[in-house]
């Protein structure tokens, strides 16, 4: 598709305080360079994230995943984080409801 305009890349990947606790996601939506992330590393290929989730543009799945590239190691240490947030909150729940 051709477009007379053309978008800034800068300006796809933004970080608002108030949206997603400031972490870098595609402008307006609130969908995080994290979960692009995790949906790609769980096999998807960025045409699929994007035609699943229509609001979000194949170029903007790949400026999530370039994002991702140049700030790798950010990233992956903010995900290694949220997994263990998960499994501490698993384990916490699992103590509370045994049988859960």
């Amino acid at each position: 598709m051709y477009t007379d305009m053309s978008i800034d890349i800068g300006s796809i990947i933004v970080r608002t305080p108030d949206v997603r606790g400031g972490k870098p996601h595609i402008a307006g939506t609130g969908i995080t360079v994290h979960r692009i992330v995790r949906w790609y590393k769980q096999g998807r290929s960025p045409e699929q994230i994007a035609d699943e989730y229509s609001h979000v543009t194949l170029a903007q799945v790949y400026a999530a995943l370039s994002y991702y590239h140049a700030n790798q190691s950010e990233i992956e240490a903010e995900l290694a984080s949220e997994d263990a947030d998960i499994a501490r909150l698993e384990r916490e729940t699992r103590a509370v409801s045994p049988g859960v």
